[in-house]
C-alpha cells in the first residue's frame, strides 16, 4: 500500500511516499529554520508564505524520487491538527486537491500520532532493529508538545500525562535565548552542554507536579534567576541582557545544568508511568527525542526492563514519511478510520483529540 504523506503544521514543508508503513520511497523536507532563526522563533505569517512557495516543488520531487505517478497512489494522508493555522491550510489544500484530481481516499492525521509512528519507519535500539511491542508508553516531546501516551495496540492512544504550561522544546528555546545561544534551542544547548567544564555547578529544581503531568515554566524561571544570581544582577534585569554578561564557561555550564534537569524530569515521569501502566516498550518521539544525552539516559534507565526505541534522527523533526506511516497503521488497525471528504475536510489548529 503506497501512501503520500504531507506535513506542513509548522515550519517544515514535507512530502513523502511510503509503502506499507515502513518502506520509504521518497522523503522530501524543506526547512525554514534559517528564515526563523533571525527572529528567534517561528513567525506564523512567514511560515505560511514559505509553505505556499515550497509545496509544489516538494510534491514534484517526492513523486520523482519515488518514480511514481499520483494515479498509482493507494491513499493520501495529511496533517490537519494541531499546528499553525496558515501552515495547516497550505498542506491540507494540496492534499484535498490531489485527492479530488486523482480520486484517492484522503486521511487527515493528528500531528502527534505521526511523531509516534516515526518509530516504525526506522525502529531501532542498541540491541535490536525490532519494531515496538505493545503495550507501550510513548513520550512525545517537541517544541509545542510534551505528552505521555499509552498504546495497547495500533490506533489506540490514551493520554496519561501532559504539560501544564510550557512544552519541553519550548523551554529549550527560551533557555537558549537567555544564554545567547542560537535557535532552535535544542541542538545549541546540547552542543554547549557537551563543552561544559563543570556540568553540576548549578543546581536547578525539579518541579513537584501531580501524577504524570509536566511543568517546565518553573524550570525556565529557575534558570533565569540562577543566571541573575550568578552575575550579581537584580531580578529586574531583562533576560535578553544577561547573555552580554556571561562568559563561554558559564554558558556551557548553565546549558548542562538545564539539560540534565530536563532529562531528570522526563526520566522521573517515565519511571512513574511504567509503575502504573504495564508496558513492553518505551519509545520517544518528536524533535527533543533527537537529544543524545536524553537517549543515553532513557536507555540506561530502562534497557533491563523494557524495549527502548527511538526514531532515526532524520525522523525526529517534522516530515511527511511519519504522516504516511501513521495513516497506514491506522487504516490497518482494529478500528480503521474512514476516508474524509476532500471537499469538506477542515483544519483544527488546537485539537487534542487523537
Amino acid at each position: 500500500m503506497k501512501i503520500l504523506g504531507i506535513e506542513t503544521s509548522c515550519d517544515e514543508t514535507a512530502a513523502a511516499i511510503v509503502e506499507d508503513g515502513r518502506k520509504i520511497l521518497s522523503n522530501v523536507v524543506v526547512s525554514q529554520i534559517d528564515i526563523h532563526a533571525t527572529y528567534g522563533g517561528v513567525v506564523p505569517e512567514i511560515a505560511a508564505r514559505s509553505h505556499i512557495e515550497a509545496i509544489q516543488p516538494v510534491l514534484k520531487k517526492a513523486f520523482a524520487d519515488a518514480d511514481l505517478a499520483a494515479q498509482h497512489l493507494d491513499a493520501i494522508a495529511v496533517t490537519h491538527t494541531p499546528g499553525l493555522v496558515g501552515s495547516l491550510l497550505v498542506g491540507t489544500l494540496a492534499a484535498r486537491t490531489l485527492a479530488i484530481l486523482y480520486n484517492k481516499p484522503l486521511y487527515p492525521i493528528h500531528h502527534l500520532k505521526s511523531h509516534i509512528y516515526a518509530n516504525w519507519l526506522n525502529a531501532h535500539s542498541d540491541s535490536s532493529n525490532s519494531l515496538p511491542n505493545f503495550p507501550l508508553i510513548a513520550a512525545v516531546i517537541s517544541g509545542g508538545h510534551t505528552q505521555l501516551i499509552y498504546m495497547k495496540h495500533h490506533n489506540h492512544f490514551q493520554i496519561i500525562g501532559t504539560t501544564r504550561d510550557d512544552a519541553i522544546g519550548e523551554c529549550f528555546d527560551k533557555v537558549a535565548k537567555i544564554l545567547g545561544l542560537s535557535y532552535p534551542g535544542g541542538p545549541s544547548i546540547a552542543h554547549a552542554a557537551e563543552n561544559a567544564t563543570y556540568p553540576t555547578k548549578y543546581s536547578l529544581p525539579i518541579p513537584n507536579v501531580p501524577e504524570l503531568d509536566f511543568s517546565f515554566s518553573g524550570l525556565k524561571t529557575a534558570v533565569l534567576r540562577t543566571v541573575q544570581h550568578e552575575l550579581h544582577l537584580p531580578i529586574s534585569t531583562p533576560s535578553y541582557e544577561l547573555k552580554d554578561h556571561l562568559n563561554p564557561n558559564q554558558v556551557n555550564n548553565f546549558a548542562a545544568a538545564f539539560q540534565n534537569t530536563a532529562i531528570k524530569i522526563l526520566i522521573k515521569k517515565l519511571q512513574k508511568a511504567t509503575e502504573q501502566y504495564p508496558a513492553k516498550s518505551i519509545i520517544l518521539a518528536g524533535g527533543v527525542s533527537a537529544n543524545t544525552a536524553l537517549r543515553h539516559a532513557v536507555q540506561e534507565t530502562f534497557q533491563k526492563t523494557h524495549q527502548v526505541l527511538f526514531p532515526a534522527p532524520e525522523f525526529c523533526t517534522d516530515n511527511g514519511a511519519m504522516v504516511a506511516a501513521s495513516a497506514y497503521f491506522s487504516i490497518n488497525s482494529q478500528n480503521p478510520p474512514k476516508p474524509q471528504d476532500p471537499y469538506t475536510l477542515d483544519i483544527s489548529p488546537r485539537s487534542t483529540i487523537y
